[in-house]
């Protein structure tokens, strides 16, 4: 997060915590950042009722858990109940599994959330908190609200006029750093909206029957553009998103056959991404369809593993080639005992099944660090690269290759990376 950024989100603060000393040691550390302004509650009670004396709400919170009258939980779903969306940051003692608990349960209430970390607070954690904080919706955002006036007819245009493009992600080797592959992501480019985010036209395209042309309008320049880099010797797979709709589709197999006989693609160099739960929802013939398309060559991936309820038994049932995990289950896991655990088991599992894995939501080189002792396959996230144009895959790359060093495992007992 820029310097401008950082400044902008301390300009204003309310500390949560019934001890005091506690709170002075927030407050200060607050300060020493650049804090402007700084308010102090004792429990969740009295930050109700200082918010709503105040007439513009602060641009951050740091809550306690445990506090008298009001605890910090029933606090953050007060907050939510009532629409203050105040980026937080939860400040406890508590074990991990239960800060764990509190991150899942603020996500899962759509809050913008800083971090969750361990007391006694230190200007170094809180510092790095706030760098990687990116609120919800900053990646993409338009001027304005496009849903209002978004309709099937926009989108419907939108995919015959060329303005639903895909930007690719690299997957890069864990081991290496050597970029195998990228993810091919829908971006709709509006002349006048500008990004309008996936969140808003995926579903939209699923509701009135125009997921299946723009599933085949990415495949079809996710596949063109990578015969031609296949051409210029970059013979690297592309990942695209499936909808579990089109697995219903009788005619689907077919369509997609005829794209990679049209850039002359080997199907091995295709890869199907399938979330987990979509499978669940969508037996019938999807099964079958699965079946047959990995019989003519290409790639299935499980995407999003972990966050369904049938994780194993999808693995059991259907042919996949690929397991990719959650970023819940990656990011952070350097430091969190619970989510090493699962992540590692998960490994440890495909590894035994001889699927390839990719980690996605790699953000930290600890992160990475920990994916390389687990023997993960694939890396994918923004410590690697964020999803871009084609047109800027060969400049990143040029960048990346600088980066080789830095990304490959570090010898033990020494501090220079391995000569791979």
């Amino acid at each position: 997060m820029p310097a401008d950024n950082l400044n902008e989100l301390i300009k204003s603060a309310l500390v949560v915590d019934d001890s005091a000393v506690q709170r002075q040691h927030s407050v200060q550390l607050l300060q020493q950042l650049g804090a402007d302004l700084i308010y102090e509650a004792g429990n969740g009670n009295e930050a109700l009722d200082l918010l709503g004396l105040l007439k513009l709400p602060p641009s951050l919170m740091v809550v306690d858990l445990e506090m008298p009258g009001m605890d910090g939980i029933e606090l953050i779903q007060q907050l939510q109940q009532k629409g203050i969306d105040v980026p937080l940051i939860v400040a406890s003692s508590r074990e991990t599994s239960l800060l764990l608990s509190v991150e899942t349960m603020i996500h899962a209430l759509g809050m913008n959330l800083i971090g969750v970390l361990q007391k006694p607070l230190n200007q170094h954690q809180l510092r790095a908190a706030l760098e990687s904080f990116r609120p919800h919706g900053t990646e993409h955002q338009p001027d304005h609200d496009p849903q209002p006036s978004m309709c099937e007819h926009d989108l419907g245009a939108a995919i015959e006029g060329g303005q639903v493009l895909p930007y690719f992600q690299p997957k890069v080797d864990v081991q290496t750093g050597i970029l195998k592959g990228v993810e091919a992501l829908a971006r709709w480019i509006h002349p006048e909206r500008g990004m309008v985010s996936p969140d808003r036209f995926i579903p939209l395209a699923e509701q009135c029957g125009l997921i299946h042309p723009l599933t085949l309008a990415m495949m079809d320049q996710a596949m063109g553009q990578a015969a031609i880099w296949h051409s210029r010797g970059l013979a690297i797979k592309v990942a695209v998103n499936l909808s579990p709709l089109l697995l219903e589709k009788p005619d689907f197999l077919h369509r997609i056959l005829e794209l990679v006989d049209k850039h002359a693609l080997p199907a091995e160099h295709v890869v199907l991404e399938i979330t987990e739960s979509s499978v669940v929802a969508h037996k019938g013939n999807s099964l079958g369809m699965l079946a047959r398309l990995r019989l003519k060559g290409f790639g299935l991936s499980i995407d999003d593993y972990g966050t369904g309820f049938s994780s194993m038994q999808q693995l059991a049932r259907i042919p996949f080639t690929e397991l990719k995990i959650d970023r819940s289950f990656v990011h952070g896991a350097h430091d969190r005992k619970n989510l090493r655990v699962i992540l590692q088991s998960a490994l440890d599992m495909a590894q035994r099944l001889e699927l390839v894995t990719v980690a996605e939501g790699v953000e930290t080189m600890e992160d990475w660090r920990l994916l390389q002792d687990f023997g993960c396959s694939l890396g994918q996230g923004y410590l690697i690269g964020k999803p871009m144009p084609a047109h800027e895959l060969p400049l990143w790359l040029k960048g990346h290759h600088r980066r080789l060093h830095e990304l490959r495992p570090v010898a033990r007992g020494t501090a220079s990376g391995s000569a791979l």
